[in-house]
């Protein structure tokens, strides 16, 4: 049995048109006017609404080990609340330990993500770099079809690796044609800011922000820049939040360098009154970087609508409020993150297309199609063309809904978009050719989620950033 969505406006990252789309194993077979159903064909009539790719969150973390707990979604739960807000594709990060055996960690993750109820992939972290880890970071590209990886500047002593470090990995990316995604801030100064808040007493969920300010960041995104740039690498600057980052990398670009950016919908509608909260509320928005001062916002909304920022991630990772109350004492301790996968779109949309900010082509760019490409998905996902994985939302712009945590998906008892009324919701979601999301009626099916094996990009000699000078 196939499925034919008619009537629908029909929009890419280019341009738009009414069109009809037939779906038959699992991908999209004819695209064109006025189809007829064939026999057997589940009918999906799609007037007055707009028809996309399927979402892709470049940047979560499922089932994460970290600081102590592990975050509450997994591959089943996680995924399925992607599906409901019109995400079909996710990148989780597979992080092994500084002492671990990459390839070890990576089959372990393999293991626990049979479950998936959405099509997935993996960045592979690199969390130290030794003589061993030039051999696997090759496997990891051509063998496992895992064509990314990631670095962090910052949680020195657990993940996070030193500029040596940073070099060696980015080398080896160039070389075998990976890209690097990157945390980028200062890990140092962030310890430093740490102890030295906390040896004042200064203990509330606020002083996370406060040890984390905008120019750690800022310092830490030129810095990985630079070393991409005399290294060959291309570097993909994760949940970038704040002004000094995104000047940082338009510098880069306007250099004629090869690298790209991402926010997240929590640093484009959030401020840093959310630390004010009383009772310990605030700890549901601690997450790294964290969220800044009114006035970047602005800047980052800018940046995704001159092209400076590529794509918009959640780096989604959910923690209970029992969780959070690890680090009351402490704000060191509180398990950094929130949920997001879900409401990522309808925010984007709301705030982003409806005012006028973005176009519809730059909506589905933002959300889809710039990451399948950056990461060797596309044309396979994120885009509507014959051939390319049936994963389609129709998207209903006058549909709406509250956010909140008594109705999310995820697994956390927190939503830090609570009481947020988005206007622009999905109204059927197809996933591998499959209904999977129908008016509020949520059909994901454990394992049907597959592992999506990347070509790497084709290799490049290095290319140095032009002297300004």
């Amino acid at each position: 049995m196939g499925i034919l969505i008619k009537n629908g406006t029909v929009v890419t990252a280019l341009d738009e048109a009414i069109l009809d789309i037939r779906c038959g194993d699992g991908v999209i077979v004819q695209i064109a006017p006025d189809l007829d159903a064939g026999p057997g064909d589940e009918v999906i009539d799609a007037s007055g609404q707009f028809v996309f790719p399927g979402g892709l969150d470049p940047h979560v973390h499922m089932a994460l080990p970290f600081m102590g707990t592990v975050s509450l979604d997994d591959y089943e739960t996680g995924g399925a609340a992607g599906l409901a807000g019109g995400t079909t594709t996710f990148i989780d990060f597979c992080i092994p330990g500084r002492n671990d055996d990459a390839m070890e960690v990576l089959a372990d993750w393999r293991e626990k993500s049979k479950i998936a109820t959405a099509d997935y992939t993996y960045h592979m972290a690199v969390t130290c770099w030794g003589e061993k880890s030039d051999e696997w970071l090759r496997k990891a590209v051509q063998e496992e079809g895992i064509t990314s990886i990631k670095i962090f500047l910052a949680y020195k002593g657990a993940f996070g690796v030193e500029d040596s470090e940073i070099i060696g990995a980015m080398k080896a990316a160039a070389k075998y044609g990976a890209v690097v995604t990157v945390h980028a801030e200062h890990g140092e100064m962030v310890a430093e800011l740490q102890n030295r808040l906390f040896g004042e007493g200064k203990t509330e969920p606020k002083y996370h922000a406060q040890s984390r300010p905008s120019p750690v960041e800022g310092e830490a995104t030129n810095r990985v820049l630079m070393i991409a740039a005399h290294t060959g690498a291309t570097a993909y600057i994760v949940h970038m939040t704040c002004s000094e980052a995104v000047q940082a990398l338009a510098e880069a670009r306007e250099r004629g360098q090869i690298c790209y950016g991402e926010t997240c919908p929590q640093y484009l509608l959030l401020d840093d009154s959310v630390y004010e909260k009383p009772d310990f509320d605030g700890a549901a928005y601690v997450m790294s970087p964290p969220i800044r001062p009114k006035g970047h916002q602005e800047v980052l909304w800018n940046a995704l609508t001159s092209g400076i920022l590529q794509t918009v991630g959640t780096d989604h990772i959910t923690f209970s409020r029992e969780q959070k109350e690890m680090g009351r004492a402490d704000f060191r301790f509180i398990p950094n993150g929130a949920g997001g996968i879900q409401d990522r779109l309808s925010l984007l949309w709301h705030h982003g297309v409806s005012p006028g900010r973005l176009t519809r082509q730059q909506f589905v760019d933002l959300t889809s199609t710039r990451a399948a490409k950056i990461f060797h998905l596309y044309p396979r996902k994120g885009s509507i063309t014959v051939g390319a994985d049936a994963d389609i939302v129709v998207w209903d712009p006058e549909g709406s809904r509250t956010i909140s945590a008594r109705t999310h998906a995820y697994q956390n008892d927190e939503n830090i978009f609570e009481g947020f009324q988005v206007k622009g919701v999905p109204s059927t979601v197809v996933a591998n050719g499959h209904i999977v999301y129908r008016d509020g009626d949520l059909r994901v099916e454990r394992g049907a989620g597959r592992f999506l094996a990347r070509n790497p990009a084709p290799l490049t000699p290095p290319v140095l950033a032009r002297s300004t000078s």
